[in-house]
């Protein structure tokens, strides 16, 4: 008979399978056990967390930004979420119907007795039905937050405890609609705290200041978001057996934590200065494609202000403020005669484009500018003897091309030339020729040496988003013409920031600085947890080499005070430049050296300045982007210029700066007329005597021994050869005289015909001394009658450089 039980044997190998496979379960058993208690245990207590509890968040308020002063820019402002509780909102209509079918059966059994105010109007009104209430509750809803009743009641028949019905409301609507349900009995509509962002100046800075808006940010906003957002709090609620959401009696607040301010180093009245005198050239000049400015402190990099133009509305930055960059949009797409359908598709790219700070994140041809960055290498290498050198500029320059000469004419080709000029004449007269001998005498390796040592390839590291940087071809890619190009800025392409942070290094001493927007951080007790100083990226040039660059742009404004800032009792240096925009206008204009199409041509206008010059404080960059052409108004001298002597004039005498005037300046300093009304005659003569070294006429008018009225009145200036008219009888106080047209004369001729009629006149700026000037324009119209005595303000032009 055959056994049929197993062996011992058998019975031995199937215990240590079975053991080895109850050991390998048992393993993955305990190592999943592993990796859900201990590797993974957050993630698998939160949720645990999201089965046992429900939360709303609580948004921080987003910290305030200020200006330099402490002037509010952005600010975080209450409001509320407005959300329901469907479940509760269910049980709050059933007990609605309950009471309103009590009403009715006390009604039905003439037990109701209704309740009045003092006025005798009946109250706690309860409507028809529970149904009729939801539906007049939806549209009140609906009305208040300017949502759809639909969305309403969708809400309201939803599941679980928690649907929002609308964010950041004003707490007046908030509590009207809360009151509204509250008097009628029900606990399932409320509110949460929540914050809304507002910018007091609405416009001013927008493009530093910036603005968030979902994954959209820009700006200071998004720099420091970090320390602007805080940390939101919530509220949190239990969940029964089911998943649902109990009462929120049973629910625990965590309170947000608002977040750091942050303090600028822009300077409010800066700011505006800067956005008034940018709007008024960018209008002037009919700009076409922005203009932008930026002034800081060459010695430590603070930027005290930075304007586009044109802005937008914080409060609003979707709305375009001007249809000049959608014109921009259109004309890179080369459509000419836009439908409707291609202003709707243009229009989020121009949006995008009015967002962008165009002083850090767009690139232009520096023109002229840029031999101040020539110039420096030019002198800290060395690479010419000052004392000797010169270069003969016959108005244009041949460069070979394989089988071509291309020219590269010079603003003077139309008067043959410059002719010799030396170092400093070449930077006064803006020569371009003698610039491209200054370049070939640097050399190529050293000329991209430097363009690399003053920042020109690399981030300025500003404090603020989306910074782009220079571009310049390779050493490898390089010719001899793109060398000549580079040398007067038409080659290469730069930020304005890049620029005006290079050319302060050229004047501080030679240390390449890192600019920035915000001085501090500080939070909401107090403590200053971030604190910007100065930052010195590295030393280009010598301290030696700073001084002669800065000496040598002083004295290109005293060269050609008519195309420079110039502003009595002060020293500035400047540089002024004209560049063709190649980079940003169609391809076919530049196919040949000098065969462009002037029609599509477009140009940069740029002026740079700073003071004092011996000891900069201050540093200027105004930039008009495609000014129109008309009347050869687009150069850096005719458009930029006139634009910074605003800005400079106007932040001096905010700055409460105090003029240093020079010997000539002082000797033909204006007067100011003192009060004499009231005096006797013979004390008004004394006064009068001893103003202007005793230069100051008067004429007296009447028999009196006493000053009853007198002109110009007390405060207004007069040259110092004016004349000051005492009338000493009542009633005989005022002699009309019809202002005279003045245009193109000379300042001599000019005071001889206001002198005659008994008119006085200041010069509003330094030109009337220079030989060949001219009136440009006068504050009182031709052939206005004032009264005899009144100053009239002249400006002078004289003949200037371009650039």
């Amino acid at each position: 008979m055959i056994n049929t039980n197993p062996s011992n044997s058998m019975r031995f190998r199937s215990k240590i399978v079975m053991t080895a496979a109850f050991s390998l379960l048992f393993g993955a058993v305990a190592a999943n056990f592993f990796k859900i208690s201990v590797l993974n245990n957050k993630k698998y207590q939160d949720m645990a967390n999201d089965q046992h509890f429900g939360s709303i968040s609580i948004s921080a308020h987003r910290g305030t930004i200020y200006d330099s002063k402490g002037i509010t820019l952005a600010k975080s402002a209450t409001v509320y979420k407005i959300f329901i509780d469907p479940a509760a909102f269910k049980e709050d209509l059933e007990s609605l119907q309950k009471r309103i079918n009590k009403r009715n059966e006390d009604k039905a059994n003439g037990t109701y007795t209704p309740e009045y105010d003092e006025n005798g109007q009946e109250i706690n009104v309860l409507p028809e039905s529970a149904e009729e209430f939801k539906n007049k509750a939806a549209a009140f809803i609906a009305l208040k937050l300017n949502v759809t009743a639909e969305k309403v009641k969708t809400a309201m028949d939803a599941e679980g405890r928690y649907s929002e019905l609308k964010v950041q409301t004003e707490k007046a609507v908030a509590d009207e609609i809360l009151d509204y349900f509250y008097d009628m009995g029900f606990v399932s509509v409320g509110s949460v705290e929540d914050t809304k962002r507002y910018y007091p100046q609405n416009d001013l800075a927008a493009s530093v200041i910036g603005f968030t808006r979902g994954n959209i940010a820009y700006g200071v906003e998004s720099y420091y978001n970090k320390y602007l957002s805080g940390v939101d709090g919530r509220t949190v609620s239990a969940k029964d057996s089911n998943g649902k959401e109990l009462p929120y009696r049973y629910s625990k607040t965590f309170e947000p934590k608002d977040g750091d301010d942050v303090y600028l180093t822009i300077d409010r009245e800066i700011q505006y200065i800067l956005e008034k005198h940018l709007k008024e050239m960018t209008e002037e000049h009919d700009v076409k494609n922005r203009s932008c400015a930026i002034m800081m402190n060459p010695k430590t990099g603070a930027i005290l202000g930075m304007a586009t133009y044109p802005s937008f509305d914080l409060n609003d930055p979707t709305e375009l403020s001007s249809d000049m960059l959608l014109k921009r949009v259109l004309y890179d797409k080369e459509i000419e005669n836009p439908t409707e359908k291609d202003i709707e598709e243009c229009t989020p790219e121009a949006r995008e484009r009015q967002w962008n700070n165009k002083c850090i994140s767009e690139r232009y041809e520096p023109g002229s500018v840029f031999k101040i960055i020539t110039a420096a290498s030019v002198v800290e290498e060395k690479a010419i003897d000052f004392d000797t050198w010169s270069h003969v500029c016959n108005g244009v320059e041949y460069f070979q091309d394989g089988d071509r000469k291309l020219p590269i004419a010079c603003h003077s080709v139309d008067t043959g030339g410059h002719g010799p000029v030396s170092f400093q004449e070449a930077l006064t007269k803006s020569c371009n020729p003698a610039f491209m001998a200054l370049g070939q005498a640097l050399g190529m390796e050293k000329f991209q040496y430097y363009f690399d040592a003053f920042g020109f390839r690399e981030p300025t590291g500003i404090d603020l988003p989306y910074e782009a940087s220079g571009d310049l071809p390779t050493l490898e890619k390089m010719i001899n013409i793109d060398l000549a190009e580079a040398s007067f800025g038409q080659c290469e392409t730069v930020t304005p920031l890049e620029l005006i942070t290079a050319c302060s290094a050229v004047v501080n001493g030679g240390y390449l600085l890192q600019p920035y927007v915000v001085d501090k951080v500080v939070d909401q007790d107090g403590n200053i947890v971030l604190n910007n100083e100065r930052t010195v990226r590295r030393q280009v040039i010598s301290e030696e080499s700073s001084k002669t660059m800065a000496d040598a742009l002083r004295n290109v404004v005293i060269g050609n005070i008519e195309g420079n800032v110039d502003i009595m009792g002060f020293s500035i240096g400047g540089k002024s430049g004209t560049s063709q925009r190649f980079s940003a206008i169609k391809q076919n204009v530049a196919q040949e050296y000098g065969k462009e199409d002037e029609n599509l041509n477009e140009y940069g206008a740029s002026y740079l300045c700073f003071t004092p010059s011996d000891d900069p404080e201050l540093i200027l960059l105004v930039l008009a982007d495609m000014p129109d052409k008309a009347n050869n108004q687009y150069y850096g001298s005719k458009c930029a210029v006139p634009c910074a002597q605003d800005i400079l004039t106007d932040v001096l005498r905010y700055l409460d700066k105090s003029p240093e005037y020079d010997e000539t300046e002082l000797k033909n300093l204006n007067v100011k007329v003192p009060l004499l009304k009231g005096a006797s005659i013979d004390d008004a003569i004394k006064t009068i005597q001893g103003l202007g070294g005793g230069t100051v006429k008067y004429e007296k008018i009447g028999n009196g021994i006493e000053v009853v009225e007198q002109s110009p009145i007390t405060g207004t200036s007069i040259s110092k050869d004016g004349c000051i008219y005492l009338y000493t009888e009542k009633g005989n106080t005022y002699e009309p005289v019809t202002v005279p047209d003045l245009s193109y004369y000379s300042p001599e001729l000019a005071n001889e015909v206001l002198s005659a009629l008994g008119l006085n006149y200041v010069a509003k700026n330094s030109l009337a001394t220079q030989e060949g000037a001219t009136v440009k324009s006068q504050s009182i119209d031709p052939y206005s009658v004032v009264a005899k005595g009144t100053t009239i303000e002249l400006e002078f032009q004289a003949q200037s450089f371009n650039d």
